[in-house]
């Protein structure tokens, strides 16, 4: 081997080193754990960690077991049912908090707060005060009259409660010839409708200032990483905003938000809650109130409104899952782009066709690992013919190669010149070089569009495939290292080998086995090693996009199996070159 080739190999060596080790420190800022720690015992908690915050995770929440253990405490106590309404929806359960009006408490009914199913609901909003509060609120703001706050005691009808079939309506009086009541509706799904009305008994006219706005902690915010947002957004003249994020808020302490807004609020991964503006359009800002709170509000314009009148405003709050069929049935009804809140990114227009038949699928196998891997014997399957011109093509070049080889030889001094001459062969032979390339290039798509399904779509959540993978949207939990889970070890993420890993690794071996020696031995040293390159790459993701990845290979084996035995001169070839490669190698 010369030392052009040598320098080179030693050059991959080492920079796929630097990727392994890079890897672990990238995985580690971009995907920390998922799993939250378990809380502690309640009285271990008498008052917030004082340590700094720790990092958030893929699906947010309360990371610090002190505060799971004082939200648990104080959720006791906020949560007294004497003065609130009760909510019972088959999407949403809680209740409204009558001082002030707020919606302060809301849990999932369809989604588990972890994989075990007896976890109980998911929970979205918590009360002010307590460690994860997150909550809406609906108002009015007065000129030179009493407006409820805060602090206002709503009045509400005995025995009241909010369901699909009962709207509620809270009542509030100024004493000063002004009564304001806020209506509540909700649906089947996650939608709350809130109906604002001021009416004036009173002598003189008054004005009027309708507003919403939701607060939260950034304590419970899912991860924000370059291809995922959490954190403010919303839609403003019918185009979906993914930003600003905490910190620029933070940083400005106040972002308007220019144009109409359709809708406005924050987002996890999976969980959203935004405010709708009825058509009497309103303007929206994002604030930073410290301490890592935060709030997006939602005002409209002054209303006069003359004596023995009255004046309605209409927001609807959305708290719930991001499901793309709710989401997408409440677009069709008006809401404009609310589909496009889960951020299928730039391969939006194939991902959601992806998405769409992967339910379909799903729907019919009731096993989302099924369901995948039958998504790629579809995608393998249309891809055949291009698979097999592929084929060809690689038949077209090895019978070229001695001719190829010839041109080389001639102008092995003048490489500009054996460049144009070997292009010059292309042509006439009617070879295109980059053909073979053609179905790697057609995968992508694909591949990241099962990627944005995996990490984005709440549907996939939790979703188990067989024995060991409870979850497809999380990475592969036994581990080689950890004698796959018997030991209570968590390796670091590069040496996080998994079963579905080294499946990846060995499917992909054999398949770089059945394509013909590359000329190159350095292109044939990288493609020695980029299995095992991969499997260490991909053991921190998905399992679900392993499990992709692996019956991927599989199917590519069985394919160019068969098209060995309808091309017997392929495979002589190939057999060939492998031996001429082994030879060549010993004696260097």
């Amino acid at each position: 081997m010369d030392k052009t080739n040598s320098r080179n190999i030693i050059l991959a060596v080492v920079l796929t080193a630097l990727l392994l080790f890079g890897w672990d420190a990238g995985v580690r800022y971009f995907y920390p754990q998922a799993n939250k720690p378990k809380p502690a015992p309640v009285a271990a908690a008498s008052a917030p960690s004082a340590a700094a915050p720790a990092k958030p995770t893929r699906e947010g929440g309360l990371t610090s077991a002190a505060d799971q253990a004082l939200e648990a405490r104080d959720l006791k106590a906020a949560l007294n049912p004497a003065g609130r309404v009760p909510i019972a929806a088959p999407g949403l359960s809680g209740s409204i908090n009558l001082t002030g009006g707020v919606v302060d408490d809301l849990t999932l009914n369809r989604h588990t707060a972890a994989i075990d199913k007896n976890s109980g609901p998911q929970r979205i909003y918590s009360p002010a005060g307590t460690p994860a509060q997150e909550y809406a609120q609906f108002g009015f703001l007065g000129q030179g009259i009493g407006a409820p706050n805060a602090g206002t005691v709503w009045t509400a009808p005995q025995d009241a409660k909010l369901t699909p079939q009962t709207p509620v309506t809270l009542t509030a009086s100024n004493g000063t010839g002004q009564t304001f009541t806020l209506t509540y509706a909700i649906d089947a799904d996650y939608m709350i409708t809130v109906t604002q009305t001021a009416a004036n008994t009173g002598t003189a006219p008054v004005v009027v200032k309708p507003y919403a706005l939701l607060s939260r902690t950034n304590k419970t915010a899912s991860i924000d990483s370059f291809n995922v947002h959490s954190g403010p957004f919303g839609a403003f003249d019918g185009k979906v905003s993914f930003g600003p994020n905490y910190k620029d808020v933070s940083e400005a302490q106040q972002q308007a938000n220019p144009g109409k807004t359709n809708w406005v609020g924050f987002t996890d991964i999976y969980w959203m809650s935004v405010l709708i503006p009825d058509a009497a359009g309103a303007i929206s800002d994002f604030r930073s109130l410290g301490a890592g709170q935060f709030r997006a509000d939602l005002v409209y314009g002054d209303i006069a409104v003359a004596p023995g009148r009255q004046i309605t405003r209409t927001t609807r709050l959305y708290a719930g899952a991001k499901e793309s069929t709710v989401l997408d049935r409440y677009e069709d009804a008006g809401v404009t782009n609310f589909g496009l809140a889960i951020d299928w990114g730039w391969f939006s227009w194939f991902a959601r066709p992806i998405f769409w038949l992967l339910k379909a699928l799903f729907g019919a196998v009731g096993n989302f690992g099924v369901a995948i891997m039958l998504l790629t014997v579809i995608v393998k399957g249309i891809m055949f013919p291009v698979s097999q011109r592929q084929f060809a093509s690689m038949a077209a070049m090895k019978a070229i190669q001695p001719k190829m080889k010839a041109l080389q030889d001639r102008y092995k001094d003048d490489k500009p010149k054996a460049q144009e001459e070997i292009m010059k062969l292309y042509k006439q032979e009617g070879v295109n070089p980059l053909a073979g390339c053609l179905p790697i290039f057609l995968q992508i798509p694909v591949f990241f569009a099962l990627y944005k399904t995996l990490i984005l779509s709440v549907e996939m959540r939790h979703q188990p495939f067989v024995l060991w993978i409870k979850d497809l949207s999380a990475p592969d939990p036994a581990h080689v290292l950890n004698l796959f889970g018997l030991l209570n070890f968590t390796p670091p993420a590069f040496l996080g080998i998994g079963v579905l890993a080294l499946l990846l690794g060995v499917t992909m071996y054999y398949q770089f086995k059945l394509n013909p020696a590359q000329m190159d031995p350095v292109q044939q040293q990288m493609f020695a090693i980029m299995p095992w390159v991969m499997m260490f790459i991909m053991a921190p993701f998905a399992a679900g996009l392993l499990l992709y990845w692996i019956t991927n290979n599989v199917l590519t084996i069985a394919q160019q199996t068969y098209l060995y035995s309808k091309h017997p001169q392929m495979k002589a070839q190939t057999d060939k070159d492998a031996a001429d490669a082994k030879r060549a190698k010993a004696k260097a």
